[in-house]
Parts: C-alpha cells; sequence; structure tokens
C-alpha cells in the first residue's frame, strides 16, 4: 500500500475533492459538443454518442480489470469486490471500502458512468418536446433535489449511527459514494457549457474578467475547506459539495477565459499529463503498490519525498504504455467506425478525414 510523504498527509486533508474537480470537467466537457450542435440546429446521435463513450472507456478499464481479477500481486489491498459490481458499474453502490477496497477508486468511473447512460436521452428528450431552452430550469430542480436527498439521508440514515464506532464507514457508503448524491460537479460543468454555448452575450463579459472568476473560485474553495473541516457533519455534507463544486466550475470558467492567467498557460507536460489522465487514473495504484517495495529496497524513504517523485513517474510510465498499447488503437478504430457511419447517413460526402480527426479524439 502506498505510504504518502509526511507532507502531504499534513497539507493535503483536502485533497479527496479532487474527484469534485473531475466531475466538474467532465460536465462540460461531455454536454458542450452536444449543446454546440443544437446551438447550431444540428441532429444529435445518440449511437454516436455511445459510440464515443465505449471505445473512450470500456477497453482499457476491461484491460485494467482483468489484470486486478487475475494478478493478485497488483491489489493494492487484499480483497475485490465482486466482478459482477465492476462489470455492471454498480460498485459505488452499499460500498463496502472497508473490506473490498481494492481498485476502490473506480467508484467515481460508475458516477461517470450513469451520466454517460443519461445524459444524451435528457438531451434528445428536451430536444423533442421543444423544451431545451427551459433546461436551465432542471438543472436547478437537480441541484435542489441533490440538496434535499443528502438532508434526508443525513436525518434518516446517517444520524441514528452517529455514535457508532463505524460512523465513519457508514457515511462513505451511503452518503459520499452514490450516484444521486454526486450530481454537484456535473451539473456544475453542464451549467457551464450551456451557459458558454447558449448566452454569448454574458459569455462575452466574463471573458474579459478570467483572472476575477479565478480568485474567486479560490475563495470558494477556502470557504469550502473551513467547512469541510469536518467532512462527515452535517453542513459538510449537505452544502460541502455544492460548494466544492461551485469553487471548481468557478476555476473551469476562467480557465476556457482568453483573459485568464490559465488560458495562456501551455505546457507539454500539462497536454501530456491529460493525454494519460485516464489509464494514469485507472493504473496508478497497482502500479504504485507493485512498485513502492522494490524502490525502498534502495534505502528511499518510504514516507519521503523523493519517493512520491519516483512513484509518479513510474506510474505516468505505466499510464504511456497502456496509453499506445490499449487506448490509441481503440480510438482510432473509433474515429474508422464514426467515419464509416458518417459516410453512410451521407453518400455523397467521400471526405476521408479519419487520421485528422484520430489526434483530435484522443482527447476527447
Amino acid at each position: 500500500m502506498f505510504h504518502h510523504p509526511k507532507w502531504i498527509d499534513e497539507t493535503m486533508g483536502f485533497g479527496w475533492a479532487g474527484v469534485d474537480l473531475f466531475f466538474v470537467l467532465s460536465g462540460y466537457l461531455i454536454s458542450t459538443p452536444l449543446f454546440r450542435r443544437m446551438a447550431q440546429a444540428k441532429p444529435i446521435s445518440v449511437p454516436d454518442f455511445f459510440i464515443k463513450r465505449i471505445f473512450r472507456i470500456i477497453p482499457l478499464y476491461l484491460v485494467l480489470l482483468s489484470i486486478y481479477f487475475m494478478i493478485p500481486a497488483f491489489r493494492e489491498k487484499e480483497a475485490l469486490p465482486p466482478l459482477w459490481k465492476f462489470l455492471t458499474f454498480t460498485q459505488n453502490f452499499g460500498f463496502d471500502i472497508k473490506n473490498y477496497g481494492t481498485f476502490s477508486h473506480v467508484w467515481s468511473l460508475c458516477v461517470e458512468e450513469h451520466f454517460y447512460l443519461l445524459f444524451p436521452w435528457v438531451i434528445a428528450a428536451l430536444i423533442y418536446g421543444k423544451a431545451w431552452k427551459k433546461g436551465w430550469i432542471l438543472i436547478l430542480l437537480l441541484f435542489v433535489l441533490g440538496l434535499v436527498v443528502r438532508i434526508a439521508g443525513w436525518h434518516f440514515l446517517i444520524a441514528p449511527h452517529k455514535d457508532q464506532s463505524d460512523f465513519g464507514i457508514i457515511w462513505y457508503r451511503l452518503i459520499y459514494y452514490p450516484t444521486y448524491n454526486r450530481l454537484d460537479g456535473l451539473l456544475a460543468g453542464i451549467a457551464i457549457g450551456a451557459l458558454f454555448t447558449f448566452k454569448p452575450a454574458i459569455k462575452g463579459r466574463l471573458s474579459k474578467n478570467g483572472n476575477s472568476i479565478l480568485i474567486l473560485g479560490m475563495l470558494v474553495l477556502v470557504g469550502a475547506w473551513f467547512l469541510c473541516k469536518d467532512q462527515k457533519s452535517f453542513y459538510a455534507t449537505v452544502f460541502g459539495f455544492p460548494l466544492v463544486s461551485a469553487g471548481f466550475g468557478l476555476l473551469v470558467m476562467s480557465a476556457i477565459c482568453p483573459s485568464c492567467v490559465l488560458y495562456r498557460f501551455n505546457s507539454r507536460a500539462t497536454t501530456l499529463i491529460a493525454k494519460l489522465s485516464y489509464a494514469l487514473y485507472l493504473s496508478h495504484k497497482g502500479v504504485i503498490h507493485l512498485i513502492q517495495p522494490q524502490i525502498a529496497k534502495t534505502g528511499i524513504d518510504p514516507k519521503g519525498t523523493l519517493m512520491l517523485l519516483l512513484c509518479f513517474i513510474t506510474a505516468l510510465l505505466g499510464a504511456y504504455m497502456l496509453n499506445k498499447a490499449i487506448e490509441t488503437p481503440f480510438l482510432r478504430l473509433r474515429a474508422i467506425i464514426l467515419e464509416h457511419r458518417k459516410k453512410r447517413q451521407n453518400p455523397g460526402n467521400v471526405q476521408t478525414i479519419v487520421r485528422s480527426k484520430t489526434r483530435a479524439t484522443e482527447k476527447c
């Protein structure tokens, strides 16, 4: 099991909120292309959407899942949840992190998959019902519903166990992991995508104040840090998730404003990490679990900063190999399939742009 450096343990107690940034980014990146097609009065293909998501997510996921089940040495903890929970993406419901903590981080992928499954159908229904211009009402209702569900969950499911020794485990199982409690980040990302697509005048004004939005987002996150010092308290449970999502939403909004310093920041290193992010997300625990004991044999402090750096580099190399061996070929295949579907739908279009599209699709 990976040992964090001491300074990480002392200063990064808010690190759990990183998954909320992941949700905000996902909500924005997935919804924006669909919103742009809607704004241009172009049809939205639900099958194409699922083809894109399946070829992006499933192949590498199945490879890592196979490794976890076939190679026990790769497991960072003793026991795996049942295989059917992984295959049905239901691991985040009733999740027993204490006894089945191996490959536990894919609970957030379960939330993502539920989002991918439902979101295009919601958009299609709004278009069919000619109600998409009032979609902001649905976003607001879902946000309020999230608050109501967490309030009810706290009073009826959590509070009765407040004095029990396993209270923390119960809180994580019933509050932290379930999809219906984690919609805030996705809704924040969707709201940003809709605002910047359908409200060009507001987008223009916001784009001129990117740095101010960045500062505001940081201040909101500082406030969220104070609110969530006791992560399992009532106020953190009910209001912590939306406040964290609002802070990260403002950071994402600032990053897409040309006036913001984040927008102008372009680094090959960060671009590479972004490209490898999915493979890194899936494989890092297993790779670190394998490599850290070997590095420790050289005398390097298991809790030192150098160990952290070496483990990160090793995990990055593992993600790079997985990207080249698994992700890239399937993304190329995806581009070919989508281009073939496009030609079938538009027989007069004989452009062959698969190769150029492949590079662009690798980022999605």
